[in-house]
């Protein structure tokens, strides 16, 4: 008999993930213990023999609720009885002021901390990639909680399936489907509370929201919102590319013509003013559409205005038909044409 359903499915979708790696590179399957990252980390197991490639495994200890020192070295344990090697055990430190809906918040600071340490210790390692367990339903919350802050279309293209080093294979599995391929493989999970605090938004979409939109709209809403993500995916990776070509076309050390600005489609533009304003040293979290259009006011919207001040210590003004950006002075005559 073949394996259970739900372990062909993981598996499946472990395989193609790892279909671009060649033979003897190392990946590592990041696992948090739960259901989602130990049936990662067996298929990783499993796939990774019949691919000629090395596996390990490494979590991350926040440290961030009593006890997950403890978790962490029962991970490290599992992922070392796997067969996975090296099994690594990495420890954060995660700060972040604000409350639970606060950016960076508790939920930003942690992702922030364990992409970071994921990235060293790859490095550290000599991993060619590094497998996370996000699922369909973290994509679908992770749409839904897009669309409540009003994104853009690129935060509503969710999580990409590879990102760098980054391999995300269960993006179209959903999280039954782990905790039934764990049950199956006789793996007992670990279930983290902040998975079901609702002082965090990502928790209150999934047991409100999306139980409220099954019951209004019908089953299948998680599979839709995937969906929509990844159409929205193609459709910002190809405004993205046309950014970059206006972008390489239009910047010159004295500044951004205006006039070539404005007469690029808004998607176009909108892109090549964030390009520019990270280009400067704009922090990229604290960039959002408020800013951009500020910019973009000095565009479209030229009555003799002064500048606008931007995350990281940048400004950007309008002189002589062109837009400048540069450290941002406690004094200055304005910006006139």
């Amino acid at each position: 008999m073949g394996p259970h359903p739900a372990v062909a499915a993981v598996r499946q979708a472990v395989r193609r993930s790892l279909e671009g790696l060649a033979p003897g590179d190392l990946v590592l399957a990041a696992c948090s213990g739960g259901a989602d990252s130990l049936a990662l980390s067996a298929a990783l197991a499993f796939e990774a023999r019949h691919a000629g490639l090395r596996a390990g495994g490494i979590t991350v200890d926040h440290g961030l609720q009593p006890g997950s020192g403890e978790q962490a070295n029962r991970v490290v344990a599992t992922m070392a009885g796997m067969g996975l090697e090296p099994a690594l055990l990495t420890r954060v430190t995660v700060t972040g002021p604000g409350g639970a809906d606060a950016y960076p918040g508790p939920e930003a600071a942690a992702r922030q901390a364990r992409y970071a340490a994921l990235a060293e210790a790859a490095l550290t390692a000599g991993a060619a990639a590094v497998l996370l367990g996000h699922t369909l339903d973290d994509q679908a919350e992770t749409v839904l909680l897009g669309l409540g802050r009003g994104s853009g279309a690129r935060s509503l293209s969710g999580m990409a399936p590879s990102s760098g080093q980054y391999l995300r294979p269960l993006l179209g599995i959903r999280r039954a489907q782990t905790a039934a391929a764990c049950a199956a493989l006789g793996l007992d999970p670990w279930d983290d509370p902040h998975n079901f605090d609702p002082a965090f938004a990502r928790v209150r979409i999934r047991q409100r929201v999306l139980p409220a939109l099954e019951e209004a709209l019908g089953p299948g809403v998680a599979e839709a919102l995937a969906r929509t993500a990844c159409l929205l995916r193609a459709d910002a990776d190809a405004l993205d590319d046309l950014a970059a070509v206006e972008a390489d076309r239009l910047g010159e050390a004295g500044g951004w013509a205006a006039d070539a600005l404005a007469a690029l489609p808004a998607a176009i533009r909108h892109r090549v003013l964030r390009r520019a304003a990270l280009a400067a040293g704009c922090q990229a979290g604290a960039l959002s559409l408020r800013h951009i259009e500020s910019i973009d006011a000095l565009v479209t919207g030229w009555r003799g205005q002064r500048w606008t001040d931007l995350p990281g210590g940048v400004r950007c003004e309008r002189r002589y038909g062109r837009l400048l950006f540069t450290a941002a002075r406690s004094e200055d005559p304005g910006g006139r044409e």
